[in-house]
Order: structure tokens, then sequence, then C-alpha cells
């Protein structure tokens, strides 16, 4: 899927997620890559920094859109998912430091 998340560390992410809420593994799968995805091409193609919240709620949306699966059901398993979100974020800032922002001078 991406350089920065292994399938088997997507994999762990969907076990988690399946196993603390009540939606089956395809949806979560779908939901889950969907978004790390996005979040990854967003990474690589943008020059602007978002503070974590800003960056979930389009995480989540760009993931509605493409799943066409409820809001609800997005914001929970991406939620859920969220340590796994901040590591693919933190590993892509590791990965390509290029990419951090840059402190005001």
């Amino acid at each position: 899927m991406n350089p920065a998340m292994t399938d088997q560390e997507i994999h762990r992410a969907v076990q988690y997620v399946v196993a603390s809420t009540s939606y089956g593994r395809e949806t979560v799968a779908q939901i889950i890559t969907t978004g790390f995805a996005e979040l990854s091409a967003m990474a690589a193609t943008s020059s602007t920094q978002f503070d974590r919240a800003t960056l979930l709620e389009y995480v989540c949306r760009w993931t509605m859109a493409k799943t066409g699966q409820p809001e609800p059901l997005v914001r929970e398993v991406l939620g859920c998912a969220g340590r796994w979100l901040d590591e693919l974020y933190e590993a892509l800032m590791r990965d390509h430091p290029e990419w951090r922002p840059k402190p005001d001078q």
C-alpha cells in the first residue's frame, strides 16, 4: 500500500478495529486501507501542514466519499485506528524530513 506501513501493520490495525467494534473485517479493511492510502498520498503531494484534528477530518471525509460508507462508521473505524494513523504520519515525516514544516524565523 505505501512504503511507511507494511501489510502486516495494516492487518494488525484492521484486526484491532474489528475486535474493538461490531463491524466486519472487509468493511474495516476497506475504510482503513482507503484512509491510510489518502494520508500517504496527501503527505507526498501537499506542502501544507495540518494539525491532527484537521487531518483526521479530511481523511474521514475523503474515505466517506471513496467508500460510500456512512460518516459514523468511518469516524469510528478511523478513530479506533488513530494510533496507526499517528504512527503512519510519524513514519512519513521520518522518511521524508523535507515534508516537515519549516520553523518560523
